[in-house]
């Protein structure tokens, strides 16, 4: 009996200890790579800086009238999938945690019927996501230029991946799919679609 209860124990440690260094794997069973600041193990993304980072952000984004109810309108363009069909892009610098640095906005619009002029007439009624890379200070990320990237609702909260992690920080970092991969494929090598 002692020896079964034993087993029994040592079994589920083991399923234990494989769950909790599973956790920290990406999709492809390799853990992230280190990049500036972030840790072996830790995620690259969704973690409780990042998601408190992406709330410091959103603020500094509404003073500088980028997002919210006040936000300035600019062009609108058809987009291309992942983000709207039809977009809007803002640049500027803003500050955050004592940081002042570049900042891309995406609006990203959709809806059946969506047209330019419907999202010139009305943008709350078609907004969708906001898309937003910043740069943050040297050393962030230097792999990825710095680049801090968060996708929001239209209300300022996140959006999350499929297994409920919230889209800010380092998205997608080391996966083979997601806003860093797609991004350095960009030209230039600043990860920027939008020069």
């Amino acid at each position: 009996m002692k020896k079964r209860n034993l087993l029994l124990l040592f079994s589920g440690l083991s399923l234990l200890l494989a769950g909790c260094s599973a956790s920290s794997m990406n999709d492809d069973g390799m853990k992230p790579r280190s990049g500036g600041m972030m840790m072996q193990g830790q995620a690259p993304f969704g973690d409780a800086d990042s998601i408190a980072y992406s709330r410091e952000l959103w603020s500094a984004l509404e003073r500088a009238r980028l997002v919210g109810p006040a936000a300035k309108p600019d062009r609108v363009y058809t987009g291309t999938h992942p983000h709207g069909a039809m977009l809007e892009n803002l640049s500027d610098r803003v500050t955050v945690r004592g940081h002042q640095g570049e900042v891309i906005v995406k609006r990203n619009y959709g809806g059946p019927g969506i047209t330019a002029d419907k999202v010139a007439a009305d943008r709350k009624a078609w907004l969708k996501a906001v898309t937003v890379m910043f740069k943050r200070e040297k050393g962030y990320d230097t792999e990825d230029q710095d680049w801090f990237w968060v996708k929001y609702k239209p209300d300022g909260s996140l959006f999350t991946n499929p297994k409920g992690m919230q889209l800010a920080g380092r998205v997608a970092k080391g996966m083979p799919k997601g806003c860093i991969a797609c991004h350095k494929a960009a030209p230039g090598g600043d990860m920027l679609y939008t020069r």
